[in-house]
């Protein structure tokens, strides 16, 4: 997640052993067709980058998350991870979802699962996460993480329906602004302690 104005990230160090293209097995009854991204859909993808950060800025209760032009942040993870590692999922011939996976030596990072507001539910990201883990699965790696922001349970859920059930690493933030500008709600229980989100 990107806070504030536009803000570079620094790359990961670029693993490419992935072979293209992995498709999702066309049955008749697949929520939608999962192909390799192709350079026609950097606009769709933009905007679907867009909506997952348009769901961060909501569950923060932050507009500025993003900064001034969220889409455009898509360009930036097309550089870190390669066309090779993304994948769309079509539907109807639209692209309605977006999947990613960063690869460094051993380990991969899923990243973004998205899908079109007012199709999520019925299948599609699962079955685009489902493509990039065989995907990292295929290239050696020993695990794939995930980071959703620790107020998103619905992302929490999941993951966790995917199998992603080991807690790898917890990020705890001090935040110094006064308690009456802070933005935390009440939340987890971890180790016997109670932590905001």
């Amino acid at each position: 997640m990107q806070f504030g104005t536009c803000v570079d990230s620094p790359k990961s160090k670029r693993v490419s052993n992935i072979q293209r293209p992995i498709l999702s097995p066309v049955k008749p009854d697949a929520p939608a067709l999962i192909r390799s991204y192709e350079s026609k859909d950097l606009e769709t993808c933009r905007a679907l980058w867009a909506e997952l950060t348009e769901w961060h800025r909501i569950i923060y209760e932050d507009p500025s998350i993003g900064g001034c032009d969220p889409g455009r942040l898509f360009d930036k993870h097309l550089d870190q991870v390669g066309p090779e590692r993304l994948w769309v999922a079509e539907k109807d011939g639209t692209v309605v979802g977006l999947a990613g996976l960063i690869l460094e030596t051993g380990q991969a990072e899923l990243e973004p699962v998205v899908v079109k507001e007012g199709l999520r539910g019925l299948g599609i990201g699962r079955v685009l996460a489902e493509v990039a883990l065989e995907a990292a699965r295929r290239s050696g790696v020993n695990s794939v993480i995930v980071r959703p922001t620790a107020r998103n349970g619905l992302a929490i859920r999941f993951f966790h329906r995917l199998g992603f059930d080991v807690l790898g690493q917890i990020e705890l933030v001090l935040d110094f602004r006064p308690r009456n500008r802070q933005k935390w709600k009440a939340g987890e229980t971890i180790a016997s302690s109670e932590f905001k989100v």
